[in-house]
């Protein structure tokens, strides 16, 4: 109740320090909605309420989102594949919505798409919090991830925050609750478009290099 009660607080309580903290939370094993976060602190600025910056709450929300990853990251090279699926199994981990079926398909996205799948995943839903730790898992390269994982994050917190400032223009919008509906109408939206998109790029790049195969077959 109190680590509750601590997060609403945060959010009653936007700025860039909270922010960061609270996109950390959400980019490592605990789950929590950065839907929650950057869209109203991106209203915030645009309106007016309180000393915010949308630029710098993509910023920070970002640096946020690395922290978080970058902990996932740490802990799956350091820890090793069995102990981290031990977790996912235990208690502890299916009170934090972990289980070994969730980090085995990221794992297999990993494997299918390669050190790209670290940019990628952290716009598909159900794999951005858990793309980090198959990359931990292979001790991918720390700069190479990094990069990859703020570029990521960077894109879908451009997203939320061009949602909060486009939702702030509409008059309607006059309660918290109101927000909070049409956040979540925008961002599933939005998030499927993602995920139709990546899936084709996903087809594009498979198309590609089978076609290269067969060319170099033919040589």
């Amino acid at each position: 109740m109190e680590s509750i009660s601590f997060i609403q607080w945060c959010l009653d309580h936007l700025n860039y320090w909270t922010i960061t903290l609270l996109m950390a939370i959400e980019s490592s094993f605990i789950p929590f909605p950065s839907e929650v976060v950057v869209p109203p602190a991106a209203y915030k600025a645009a309106v007016g309420s309180g000393d915010l910056n949308v630029f710098l709450v993509v910023i920070f929300a970002t640096i946020g989102a690395d922290i978080g990853a970058l902990i996932n990251y740490v802990l799956s090279m350091y820890l090793g594949r069995p102990i981290v699926y031990k977790f996912a199994n235990s208690k502890i981990g299916k009170a934090l919505l972990i289980n070994a079926e969730k980090v085995h398909k990221a794992e297999v996205y990993f494997d299918k798409n390669g050190i790209i799948s670290t940019l990628i995943g952290r716009l598909v839903p159900g794999i951005r919090q858990l793309i980090s730790i198959p990359a931990g898992l292979a001790k991918m390269k720390l700069s190479t991830f990094l990069l990859y994982t703020t570029i990521g994050a960077g894109i879908w917190n451009s997203i939320l925050a061009a949602i909060g400032y486009y939702l702030s223009k509409i008059p309607g919008i006059k309660t918290e609750e109101q927000l909070m509906q049409q956040i979540n109408a925008y961002s599933h939206e939005i998030g499927l478009g993602i995920l139709i998109s990546v899936i084709l790029l996903i087809l594009i790049i498979l198309f590609r290099k089978k076609i290269r195969r067969k060319k170099i077959e033919v040589k």
